[in-house]
């Protein structure tokens, strides 16, 4: 399953507790919009870091606009959960005020919170497979 040209994909740790659960708020905040999930080990991942090689070896939430077209765009660590922040509107529109602290100081953060996810949120063995209410917002072709 690819995206519509227009649908946002982000990419995330799936055996992360916290990235799940992430996934699982955005899912209630927006349930019947465009944005698309796909685990950092899926096939629509691997696609995408070899369109942008500087992802290789990135441990790392992804928001990629415009997937697949030309002018498909990443955004990595904090900048992709602004961009997520952006996409949800309302009242989640006030994270974007972060923008005004500089990207190294936020991915800094980002990646401190990063290394510590796992202790914080758990581990699961596997990737949890989406309910079925859900499951056609998953580029995985294992949910399908």
């Amino acid at each position: 399953m690819t995206p519509t040209p227009s649908a946002p994909v982000l990419l995330y740790d799936g055996v992360c507790g916290v990235c799940n659960s992430a996934v699982r708020t955005i899912l209630r905040y927006d349930p019947d919009g465009p944005l698309r999930f796909a685990a950092l080990d899926s096939d629509f991942a691997r696609e995408t870091v070899s369109h942008h090689p500087e992802l290789e070896g990135l441990d790392s939430a992804v928001y990629v606009r415009n997937a697949g077209q030309p002018d498909e765009a990443v955004f990595i660590r904090s900048t992709a959960l602004l961009q997520v922040a952006g996409y949800l509107g309302g009242w989640w529109k006030l994270a974007l005020a972060a923008y005004v602290i500089p990207s190294p100081v936020r991915d800094w953060l980002y990646d401190r919170f990063a290394a510590v996810r796992y202790r914080v949120g758990g581990r699961h063995d596997t990737c949890p497979i989406p309910s079925a209410e859900v499951r056609s917002r998953f580029l995985d072709t294992a949910y399908g």
